[in-house]
């Protein structure tokens, strides 16, 4: 008989990056042999509190995975009823996704419930124990979700770091598996034709929701100097590809944009990218720019590395261990003088010369990977 394993978090009909993930773990832990299940949200959050323009996917339901929609994540009386439904059903394995305080008290409450029967382990995949943007109550949400839970999986040095100051419980590291669900490469040539791009230009990519920590502002200065100062005359310049959904006022970088005088050189699709049409920006892009102001990991490199894309990232946080400079990207310093210098150097060194290295690095980047060490932890308690 197969052992039951209950995935909490993000699924169709919700989109983004924790939706796709938990989408492609769940089909792992069916290859690997499971019987997986993935309770996503009824209500994620509330209106008010999400900065897109919607939560839901506008693609088809995946059918080859099983998805509970029912969690509802400001009742309470909801967190009991999932929480008694999975005691009862008493699944092997519960992998529970962590990324924002606000889930603290919902899943907390849920796992706690779950527990009760004395048979399932609780694995959290922490996406981020301390979040980018502070808010009041993060510490106690944090810990009052952290408390019931078994054993933890983190995805960078910087949030293995940040759980040992709430906690002491088994944790391991291990690199973001590989977006490999969004389609194989394609020709740079007809990406750009399919998303109406000239297949002359240099084309950098920002990829992802657009939120301050990110950096967009920094590479929009780098942009600038690009176009005014750049004294390499083997450098033609290149042109910015943002594609993404601003997930905050988009009106501080339209100004910014205006300010700056670089609209000739953006190539701005700030709409949700959905799932089918990933592939077409990264293999637009000559390079994958990442000028976060501080991160802890990021969904966009492992996504990279599926494409093949060399990056330039800044360095903060986990960033830097992920991307060894100068061989599979370079790595600068979060400011528009330095970006602006590495994305000229990028040019200058060419994008044969990290291909080889990226070819061998994202070998390491396994879903495989990803369930053995969360079955490892479960076999450890």
């Amino acid at each position: 008989m197969k052992q039951k394993v209950i995935i909490i978090g993000p699924a169709h009909p919700l989109r983004g990056g924790l939706a796709s993930f938990d989408e492609r773990l769940a089909r792992q832990f069916q290859k690997q042999g499971y019987d997986t299940t993935i309770y996503t949200f009824s209500l994620q959050y509330p209106g008010f509190l999400f900065p897109g323009t919607t939560q839901y996917s506008s693609e088809p339901k995946p059918n080859d995975i099983n998805i509970k929609v029912c969690i509802n994540s400001v009742n309470p009386l909801n967190w009991l009823r999932v929480g008694n439904e999975l005691r009862k059903l008493k699944p092997a394995i519960i992998v529970i996704r962590y990324w924002l305080p606000f889930m603290g008290p919902c899943l907390g409450t849920i796992l706690r419930c779950a527990k009760a029967n004395g048979v399932t382990k609780l694995v959290c995949i922490a996406d981020n124990v301390i979040p980018h943007e502070k808010r009041p109550g993060d510490k106690p949400f944090t810990k009052y979700c952290f408390k019931p839970i078994d054993a933890f999986v983190t995805m960078s040095e910087k949030v293995l770091a940040d759980l040992k100051t709430i906690t002491q419980k088994p944790a391991q590291q291990i690199v973001h598996p590989l977006y490999d669900n969004f389609g194989d490469a394609i020709q740079k040539e007809e990406a750009r034709r399919h998303l109406g791009i000239s297949p002359e230009e240099n084309i950098i990519l920002f990829f992802g929701f657009i939120r301050k920590y990110k950096g967009l502002d920094i590479l929009l200065n780098a942009m600038k100097i690009l176009k005014e100062q750049s004294t390499n005359e083997s450098f033609k310049g290149c042109k910015l590809l943002v594609a993404g959904e601003y997930y905050e006022d988009q009106k501080q970088y339209d100004d910014l944009i205006d300010e700056l005088d670089i609209a000739d050189q953006l190539i701005l699709r700030t709409d949700f990218i959905s799932d089918s049409e990933v592939r077409y920006y990264l293999s637009a892009a000559d390079f994958v720019i990442q000028p976060y102001r501080n991160a802890t990991q990021s969904g966009v490199t492992p996504l990279a590395y599926h494409f093949e894309k060399p990056m330039l990232v800044t360095n903060v946080g986990g960033l830097p261990s992920l991307v060894p400079d100068g061989k599979v990207g370079l790595v600068a310093e979060p400011n528009p003088e330095a970006i602006a210098q590495k994305i000229e150097e990028l040019y200058a060194i060419g994008a044969e010369h990290f291909l080889p290295y990226l070819q061998k690095e994202k070998l390491k980047y396994s879903w495989q990977v990803l369930v053995d060490t969360i079955v490892g932890l479960v076999k450890r308690k």
